[in-house]
């Protein structure tokens, strides 16, 4: 696949706790980013944060949080990350999506 110039940068924020059907969040959007044919998904987890509820979660050891901020971010053309975001709805309750515009300079997958 090759990608090149203008395209999207989607990012879902989300709880390091959050769960779909048992199983982590950020899994089944990675799954499913996949199965739909982006061209990459990558998760990082924060060391501290809040959303909507203003609750601070943080990695600090005094006040050690299990629900640590995470961030999934998908890039790829704008087509597909169009296409994609429904499944966001059905997936997404709490959490925040974004979408921005960014500029591919290099993508390139390793030889199999």
């Amino acid at each position: 696949m090759a990608l090149s110039g203008r395209a999207l940068r989607l990012t879902v924020y989300v709880g390091e706790d959050d769960l779909w059907h048992h199983k982590p969040l950020h899994h089944e959007i990675v799954r499913r980013a996949r199965d739909a044919g982006l061209a990459g998904a990558s998760v990082f987890k924060g060391v501290e944060g809040y959303g909507a509820n203003s609750l601070i979660h943080t990695s600090n050891i005094l006040s050690l949080s299990d629900d640590l901020p995470v961030a999934v971010v998908i890039v790829d053309a704008e087509g597909p990350i169009r296409a994609f975001l429904p499944q966001l709805d059905e997936l997404l309750g709490d959490g925040l999506a974004t979408v921005d515009e960014v500029e591919v300079v290099h993508y390139r997958g390793r030889a199999k």
